[in-house]
């Protein structure tokens, strides 16, 4: 780790960028396994507030595995570091103010605890929303293939497999996507927002 800088603090404060920009930054943290639906769900989210004129940001594999992430893998200690930076990262997009909607796996209660600590040190909100499916309905919907895949040997590490998954003890909102559909989802979280004065 360097040593030798020095931060440089910025002439705009949170409150005066908040302020202009008529919104609070949050990050909206969804975890659930493999098909759960979470993508699904935040790029409905993530519609939904654009047309409510928010600035929103969705973070999800697409767009951080195949950039910043890329040199990264499955085994453990790569998740915990695959965590950690989108933790980073969608903390600098909710101290911009931004909606920043986050949907991975992020199996590991610990991982996700960090993410949270992160925000909160800063004074930013963090949102767990816990996208629920059992395992069952998950392998049914298997949209790439890859339970099947797991199961077959295939894919080392696959989470709900052949790796844990620690589903969120306590989460601020808990969707169960066998029982109500993308358009409900979106209502209850957009709900949740607007009662806490997030939107």
């Amino acid at each position: 780790m360097a040593t030798n800088i020095t931060f440089h603090p910025g002439s705009v404060s949170a409150e005066e960028r908040s302020q202009l920009l008529n919104q609070k930054g949050i990050t909206i943290w969804f975890t659930g396994l493999s098909a759960s639906g979470k993508s699904t769900i935040a790029c409905a989210l993530e519609q939904h507030l654009l047309h409510l004129h928010k600035f929103t940001y969705r973070l999800d594999g697409d767009n951080i595995r195949f950039g910043l992430n890329k040199d990264l893998g499955f085994d453990e200690k790569s998740r915990n570091e695959n965590i950690r930076r989108i933790g980073e990262v969608s903390k600098l997009f909710a101290d911009a103010s931004c909606v920043t909607l986050t949907a991975f796996i992020s199996p590991y209660r610990a991982d996700r605890a960090v993410a949270r600590e992160l925000h909160e040190k800063a004074g930013l909100a963090f949102i767990e929303v816990f996208v629920d499916a059992p395992l069952h309905v998950v392998e049914q919907r298997d949209p790439k293939g890859l339970y099947k895949k797991a199961r077959a040997g295939e894919i080392k590490d696959f989470t709900g497999i052949s790796a844990p998954y620690e589903a969120p003890e306590n989460p601020e909102v808990h969707i169960k996507t066998d029982e109500c559909d993308v358009t409900q989802a979106v209502a209850r979280i957009t709900e949740y927002l607007s009662q806490k004065g997030f939107i």
